[in-house]
């Protein structure tokens, strides 16, 4: 099977019929396309028999209004194409679905709320990759069919009815959106009928992750002691064993809903609570008391309590990693970016949504009191050890993933942990939209998406 891109032009009503297409010569030879005869196109789960018409030294691709309008495809663009000769198929694409958790069709600036520019930076990405991307919303899932309403943009957003795409990427941001009924129903629907490949399939929980990393020894070394938070014999033998413990929502994320417990120097115990304005700090004179104040929340709210780690620190404030690892256009995981997040002055966790700050693992390695000789090898360490947890969750964790946030800590020795992973990594717009620039992560995820799609 050849392939390679091919420039798209719609062409006038009655030029062409919708059941041919006009296919450049040149194009034709490096596809090994015979020159007569019929073909199917495919382009995600749309299919079409169509007549060729050769057209002399062109390279072009020329369909009609109405068949591009069947596809979504716009007057000029590049897609990638492949040619089967023994299913007679010409495959254009890939087609890309990010299935996102709402819209905003009265204000288009912020169609996708935080998450807009990621859009346009992946529609250009898509562009200049020889792909074709659209997104859409839990409404659009509704309603059985074989095409879906989905925005795409050019030159504006725009809502059209699409193909189902050959490949969707998950980006829906709860559970509750995520686990509804028609949601999953899509989902095994278009993977059974079309073969779609859906890709960070669900959230992780941090009990999950760490039961299931356990069971590799080699990933042993990496993971604090953790267990499910049940009751107060729990919390009782690990503030006996540990100078402090945290205690997690198992399903928490940007730093919510975090406790930090440690004894204090008069013999009691002091509790830390992250708050929007900064930490909580309370003091009791028992533990058992302690966990009296915290215990309602336990019945609402599922925990994990975790030994403390003496965190690296920059000027008395913890600095935990946040890499992120991707799989290739090979399949294969590979981390593509790893940034040091130093905890703001009235936080003791280092989520930027709680005002923690960014900087490079060297700049923030260097500054820090850890020994000598580890400041090197760490900076090495840190992105094997990424990538070892992010094999480790899709050995034993039975869900598609094709990217992790990976969160990672040194210990002032200089010893790595896991904190916590990631299955949603952030795409919220933190850098102004440069049209020219596209992120190594946003052009990883194309690559990846045409692996998936053999394109």
């Amino acid at each position: 099977m050849s392939q390679f891109k091919i420039p798209v032009h719609t062409v006038q009503t009655g030029i062409l019929q919708e059941n041919a297409i006009m296919l450049g010569e040149r194009s034709m030879k490096r596809l090994k396309i015979p020159a007569h005869g019929t073909l199917q196109l495919a382009f995600g789960s749309f299919r079409q028999e169509v007549t060729i018409i050769p057209a002399p030294k062109s390279e072009s691709l020329r369909v009609s209004e109405g068949l591009a309008r069947r596809t979504g495809w716009k007057h000029r663009q590049t897609l990638n194409a492949s040619y089967s000769s023994v299913s007679r198929t010409l495959r254009l694409g890939p087609l890309i679905g990010v299935l996102v958790s709402r819209d905003h069709p009265d204000n288009l600036d912020r169609l996708f709320g935080p998450i807009t520019m990621f859009c346009r930076e992946l529609t250009n990405a898509c562009h200049s990759q020889g792909a074709y991307v659209y997104f859409f919303t839990p409404e659009a899932l509704e309603t059985s069919s074989s095409s879906i309403q989905g925005w795409v943009y050019n030159e504006g957003w725009r809502k059209m009815s699409l193909p189902i795409a050959d490949v969707i990427n998950n980006r829906l941001t709860t559970r509750k959106v995520e686990n509804k009924p028609s949601v999953q129903h899509f989902l095994a629907d278009v993977k059974s009928r079309y073969g779609t490949h859906f890709f960070n399939e669900k959230f992780l929980d941090k009990t999950e992750v760490f039961e299931a990393l356990a069971q590799d020894p080699s990933l042993k070394r990496y993971l604090p002691e953790s267990h499910v938070l049940n009751g107060f014999a729990v919390v009782k033998k690990m503030c006996s064993q540990y100078p402090s413990v945290f205690l997690k929502p198992v399903r928490g994320s940007l730093g919510k809903g975090i406790l930090r417990i440690s004894k204090d120097e008069g013999g009691g115990y002091r509790l830390l609570s992250t708050t929007s304005i900064g930490t909580r700090k309370q003091s009791y004179p028992t533990l058992a008391k302690l966990y009296q104040s915290i215990a309602p929340k336990m019945k609402t709210t599922r925990y994990q309590i975790q030994q403390g780690l003496p965190l690296m620190e920059l000027g008395k404030r913890p600095v935990d990693f946040r890499a992120l690892v991707q799989k290739n256009g090979t399949g294969k995981w590979g981390v593509t970016s790893i940034v040091a997040r130093t905890a703001g002055s009235n936080h003791f966790v280092s989520n930027l949504a709680r005002g923690g700050s960014l900087s490079t693992v060297r700049e923030a390695v260097s500054k820090s009191s850890l020994p000598p000789g580890t400041k090197d090898s760490v900076q090495l360490q840190l992105p094997r050890a990424a990538l070892a947890i992010a094999r480790g969750v899709e050995t034993f964790i039975p869900a598609h993933f094709g990217e992790l946030g990976i969160d990672l800590a040194l210990d002032q020795s200089g010893r790595i942990w896991l904190l916590e992973v990631n299955s949603k990594p952030s795409k919220n717009d933190n850098t102004p939209l440069n049209d020219q620039k596209i992120r190594p992560s946003v052009k990883q995820m194309i690559l990846y998406c045409r692996y998936l799609a053999g394109l």
